[in-house]
């Protein structure tokens, strides 16, 4: 690069000794389209050529950033530009949180450009060996008389499963890509990084059996949430959807129902978003007659409740509220599912999983994938087929064949009470009174 008279050509930048070693520079363009110098540096003029002639061929291929961030100025300009404009509330949420606790605290003053493939490794095998109580200190922001193991010395090992290290290397690998694409970096080193895949957790969804046992157990107790019983388990509703379903998605007359919203609780925000969580999720699926019983008799629930509240009454359309009208909060379903299946003298498991007892249903109902795709609204048929089709062997055919008879229950008859006079609706905040 240097000519016959010694001298460096215009752009080509200069050596020279710098403090206790040597510095050079280059000029190249920048993302922005502007021509400015980086300069790097080193302890002798062989490293420093190194790095020269390193910087020129990247300026060669195109721009370079000229001013590099750290990891954590980066992240949060990912998470406010990229992130939150793109993605879904929740999945927002979940990134912020992954990259607060899990990635800022141990890369984050890594400059952008500089990590390497054994930073991420290093970060990996912490990251998984991290006691997250010690490092959160959640035991230490208890007061001292409920204060119960890291903060007492003794470490509970409170640490991240395979899965959720794997989560946090996706998130961050994500976001390194999203800067290669700025051309803010070369290669994205946490793409790299080969690890092993987590084996997804196998659910032990309920039978056919504990599922009346439920959902009897529901209607008898006359529980105002018996209708999102019914559609969790008939027709696999996720708990937002069926949170966030209204009565202008639901279609009596026709046997329909649309799926077009969801209710979730977002940094401490209630959310109604009037998307579903996939596109294939926003369906309209036909509703079968314990379906539709359950959500007459709910609408009948709901004009009571709005008589009795009067003026207290806050107007939402939605189909599941408290005896004040307001949404029923996600976490107060959940409390309410678990007491239900106490109640029921029936296996605890989580909402979600009942998605995985009606898909279980389906299939051994010899329902064809396809069509269980559809009704699960699974967007990948590969979903459907690996994990929501665990069909319990001790169910027999004969049984399945007869699921809408056996979810019926017995049928309530006019003026009759169940074993309360009425299971008294939830206050405002979505709690039952006792």
């Amino acid at each position: 690069m240097v000519g016959v008279s010694g001298k460096r050509g215009n752009g080509e930048g200069s050596i020279y000794p710098y403090r206790n070693g040597f510095a050079a520079y280059v000029w190249v363009t920048t993302p922005d389209g502007n021509r400015k110098r980086k300069y790097v540096y080193g302890p002798t003029r062989k490293d420093v050529h190194e790095k020269w002639l390193k910087l020129h061929s990247e300026a060669k291929k195109g721009p370079v950033e000229t001013n590099t961030p750290t990891l954590t100025n980066y992240l949060a300009y990912w998470l406010k530009e990229v992130v939150e404009p793109n993605l879904r509330p929740l999945t927002a949420a979940t990134y912020e949180t992954t990259v607060r606790l899990y990635i800022v605290p141990l890369l984050g003053a890594k400059r952008l450009d500089r990590l390497t493939v054994q930073d991420m490794r290093g970060w990996l095998n912490k990251l998984a060996d991290t006691c997250q109580c010690c490092a959160q200190g959640k035991d230490a922001r208890r007061p001292v008389e409920r204060q119960r193991c890291c903060a007492k010395g003794e470490c509970c090992r409170q640490t991240l499963s395979k899965r959720s290290v794997n989560d946090a290397r996706t998130i961050l690998r994500s976001a390194l890509t999203n800067a290669m694409v700025e051309e803010r970096i070369s290669k994205n080193v946490a793409q790299l990084v080969k690890v092993q895949r987590a084996r997804r957790k196998r659910p032990d969804p309920w039978s056919v059996e504990e599922a009346c046992s439920f959902l009897e157990n529901a209607q008898t107790w006359l529980d105002y949430l018996y209708a999102a019983y019914v559609l969790i388990l008939v027709l696999g509703l996720r708990k937002g959807e069926v949170l966030g379903l209204t009565w202008s998605d639901v279609n009596l007359d026709a046997g329909e129902l649309h799926i077009r919203h969801q209710l979730q609780r977002v940094r401490r925000r209630l959310l109604h978003t009037d998307t579903a969580k996939t596109e294939a999720s926003e369906a309209v699926l036909p509703l079968p007659d314990i379906c539709l019983a359950a959500l007459r008799l709910r609408k009948k629930e709901q004009e009571v409740a709005r008589e009795r509240a009067a003026d207290l009454w806050t107007e939402s359309d939605l189909v599941f509220t408290t005896r004040n009208g307001t949404p029923v909060e996600p976490r107060n379903f959940t409390r309410e599912f678990d007491r239900r299946c106490e109640r029921a003298g029936v296996r605890r498991i989580r909402v979600h999983d009942t998605r995985h007892t009606c898909a279980s249903l389906l299939a051994a109902l010899d329902v064809h994938p396809r069509i269980a795709m559809q009704i699960l609204r699974h967007s990948e048929i590969a979903v459907t087929m690996e994990v929501y089709t665990h069909v319990p062997s001790a169910d027999t055919r004969r049984a399945l064949r007869k699921l809408g008879k056996a979810l019926g229950g017995s049928k309530r008859k006019d003026g009759k009470k169940g074993k309360r006079d009425q299971e008294e609706q939830p206050d405002g905040d979505g709690r039952q009174e006792p």
